[in-house]
């Protein structure tokens, strides 16, 4: 049989760059599809923070924190919660991924010229007991340069790929089937789109112009999640959340739909753990929009009070940064779905970071620089931007106008101004006492005993009624759509797995499509920091177990 390539890989996010990068250093040939234009190149990377987890990193160990592959371990399965028959797989995946974590992976990204920011976050915080969810201590290193700088070691090797005849970057070609004979996964079919100039991210043409016939001795799923395709996020919606909301914003472009998923599922794959997903409950809507409903997520540090719909306060731990699904679990019992933070100037100022590459000029640019002037700034100008424009921002003097600025944005009248007066005066006593029963206070001063917090992420305690710390701020927070935690069963070879167990031949998945590696690395919740790493990993394991398997 005459093959088009050694192998085909389907996706030119992170993971299929990372998968070809492997596959030319093994000098295989491989053919690139993606049907997006090319300046979309990267996925859903490129719009990310760059956030990575680590364990006992350089970085760690000079912000003092005492970190161990143990600890991570103890961390991520308690994050997990693995329970299904189904997880086998998942789990082997993650022991695999926190010895990479603890192991190669900082030294092989420092060797393809990856750097990171000195100061490394605390993001899912848990607030459980130890064997619970979350993170015992900070592991979100962020990368020098956010998504695009993750991305670009890898786009570069693929480029040279292309230069020494080795890759073919077809972009604009739609995968609508997978096939075969003897058992083998060898062909793939499809539409080839109309040349689209649409902006990275915005949409582009569905007009079809040709179709396409490719074959190849191996193939590898790389088409990312379902988070832009809201219609089957609420197909998958699980029942133990409740009703999904009627109101979702998009963490993630509309080509994010999930489409590639069922092909595969028909030529075999089984997909597992698909009720499992990951949604942020902090989202806000982009004044400058790319693509539809666009909406851009808060990474909030601890200070901000969280409130329901009516004004009252959620519950213990479900503070700002400690557990988005609880939260999430939490939100779709009251029966709204949207949330509020209310918080001064002083605290967006210090606290407030957006996610999202284009949303912090300074990391995702490598300016020194911008990243003095912004921790110099009362308030940084993307945040600022939001404030000035931003549909879910409401800023007062006073707290009144405050609540009818509240009520009014919603249209509700759900929010008494003196019962939240009565909550946010009850909470400034206790701020001004050593001594304190709100575990929210106690949070805030632990927070502050690590060195990271206390130089850029959390505000010293003060009260919130305090004029000099104003205006006050209230900001609307939204459901925001982003990952899948389940995805195409794999075993660590990254060999997509049919209904059996036994490997479906000639087929490979990695990224969010094999659930970060195994149809659901993460369990039912994630230790954040772990999406992009989970597409370096798998996406690596598939490479390297395709580029063996071919010849």
């Amino acid at each position: 049989m005459a093959y088009d390539a050694d192998v085909i890989v389907i996706g030119a996010g992170l993971a299929g760059l990372v998968a070809t990068a492997e596959l030319v250093d093994a000098g295989r040939k491989v053919i690139v599809l993606d049907q997006e234009p090319e300046q979309s190149i990267g996925g859903q990377a490129h719009w990310s923070f760059g956030g990575l987890f680590f364990v006992d990193s350089p970085e760690q160990r000079r912000m003092r924190i005492k970190d161990s592959h143990a600890l991570a371990l103890q961390d991520w399965m308690g994050t997990a919660g693995f329970d299904r028959e189904e997880d086998h797989w998942p789990r082997r995946w993650a022991e695999a991924y926190v010895d990479f974590a603890a192991g190669e992976k900082r030294a092989w990204l420092h060797g393809r010229g990856v750097r990171f920011f000195p100061v490394v976050g605390w993001a899912e915080r848990g607030g459980y007991d130890a064997n619970g969810h979350g993170n015992s201590v900070p592991r979100f290193h962020i990368t020098w340069g956010t998504g695009p700088g993750l991305v670009a070691p890898f786009e570069r090797r693929v480029r040279e790929g292309v230069a020494k005849g080795l890759v073919q970057l077809r972009f604009r070609h739609r995968v609508t089937g997978l096939g075969g004979s003897a058992g083998d996964i060898d062909t793939v079919t499809g539409e080839i789109l109309q040349p689209s100039d649409a902006e990275r991210g915005a949409a582009s043409t569905r007009e079809v112009t040709g179709a396409f016939e490719l074959k190849a001795q191996a193939v590898v799923v790389t088409s990312g999640g379902i988070g832009g395709n809201h219609d089957l996020v609420r197909a998958q919606w699980p029942s133990r959340l409740g009703t999904p909301p009627r109101k979702l914003l998009s963490g993630v472009p509309a080509h994010v739909d999930g489409l590639m998923l069922g092909i595969a599922e028909r030529a075999g794959a089984s997909h597992i753990n698909r009720d499992r997903m990951w949604h942020y409950t902090e989202g806000i809507e982009n004044w400058n929009p790319i693509w539809a409903r666009h909406g851009i997520r808060i990474l909030p540090g601890p200070s901000s009070l969280w409130l329901d719909a009516r004004g009252r306060r959620l519950p213990v731990p479900l503070f700002p940064g400690f557990d988005t699904l609880g939260t999430l679990d939490h939100i779709m019992r009251t029966g709204h779905g949207y949330t509020w933070f209310v918080l001064d100037r002083k605290i967006i100022g210090r606290e407030f970071a957006l996610s999202g590459s284009e949303q912090n000029p300074d990391l995702t640019g490598k300016s020194l620089r911008d990243v003095f002037v912004r921790a110099r700034a009362d308030v940084p100008a993307p945040v600022q931007a939001f404030m000035d424009k931003g549909v879910d921002f409401v800023v007062e003097k006073d707290l009144a106008a405050l609540v009818r600025g509240m009520n009014r944005l919603t249209g509700d009248d759900l929010i008494d101004e003196a019962e939240l007066r009565r909550e946010i005066t009850a909470r400034d006593r206790e701020i001004v006492n050593p001594f304190t029963k709100d575990l929210q206070v106690t949070a805030i001063r632990g927070a502050r005993k690590y060195l990271g917090d206390r130089l850029i992420r959390t505000a010293p305690p003060h009260r919130l009624l305090d004029p000099k710390s104003g205006p006050l701020i209230a900001v609307r927070l939204n459901i925001l759509t982003r990952k899948s935690l389940g995805g195409l069963e794999t075993d660590l070879s990254s060999r997509v797995l049919d209904a059996s167990g036994a490997p479906l031949s000639g087929l490979y998945a990695a990224g969010e499509a094999a659930g970060f590696g195994g149809g659901g690395v993460h369990g039912y919740r994630s230790l954040e920091g772990t999406f992009l790493g989970g597409c370096l990993f798998s996406g690596r394991a598939a490479g390297r177990a395709a580029a063996g398997a071919v010849g």
